[in-house]
């Protein structure tokens, strides 16, 4: 059987995360012994922290990543990395907010086979027509920048083959904020086998989001700054 690391970031999600680990546990249910259900955890200040050592007496393949920086995108970063540390087939990424639906998850993983990467697309979106309007700009940029179209570039609905994930992820700085964009990006602009299949994206099930419209603005001039590097990378 393939392993997989369902991997998921958090930060103060006190609200959500025994509900979202509840739901999304049962997606290791016939997978390989060293599947794991891997939650980065470091800086909440709220009982986030307290909430997941409670739920990893119930749930034995529940772990816990502690030493990564605070923020999102590091977070990601360091769970791939453990991911290829440890030799796992596959790698799912989805967010600890409630905003994503596990029952969708089976139709990623029964075509697994057939691909490098599989991405979510965000048709509609329950978090706000401002986040729907920078996804926007994302596709527009990583088009203008990398010569790639793709319908959703930052999508938590992921499941990727870490052997091809491997390639990519020693590229990003290690505290780079949105390692999820330019991964999606590495894999189509270098022709790795992918797709990108609908999903649902409901609004935030509980507390607030740690990344508001100013702080997306100030990560969006670095962006800039940061694609035209990796354009150079792409085109050595």
């Amino acid at each position: 059987m393939d392993s997989l690391y369902l991997v998921m970031p958090a930060y103060n999600e006190e609200a959500n995360i025994e509900t979202v680990v509840k739901q999304w546990y049962p997606v290791l249910l016939g997978k390989s012994e060293k599947s794991r259900l891997l939650i980065a955890d470091a800086g909440s200040s709220d009982k986030t922290h307290d909430i997941l050592l409670r739920l990893q007496e119930e749930y034995p393949k529940l772990e816990i990543l502690t030493d990564s920086d605070k923020q999102h995108g590091p977070k990601l970063i360091a769970l791939y990395g453990k991911a290829i540390t440890d030799g796992i087939d596959y790698v799912f990424q989805t967010d600890s907010d409630g905003q994503t639906d596990p029952a969708e998850f089976d139709a990623f993983w029964e075509e697994r086979s057939h691909y490098d990467g599989i991405f979510g697309n965000r048709t509609v979106r329950g978090d706000g027509k401002s986040r729907a309007f920078v996804e926007k700009v994302v596709c527009m940029l990583v088009k203008h920048y990398f010569k790639v179209r793709v319908p959703d570039a930052n999508a938590p609905f992921r499941l990727m083959k870490v052997s091809t994930l491997s390639k990519y992820l020693g590229k990003l700085p290690k505290d780079y904020n949105i390692p999820n964009i330019m991964l999606t990006a590495y894999f189509v602009r270098f022709h790795e086998k992918t797709c990108f299949k609908e999903i649902s994206f409901k609004p935030r099930q509980g507390g607030k989001n740690s990344i508001n419209i100013r702080k997306i603005v100030k990560i969006g001039w670095k962006a800039l700054e940061d694609f035209r590097g990796f354009q150079k990378d792409m085109k050595a």
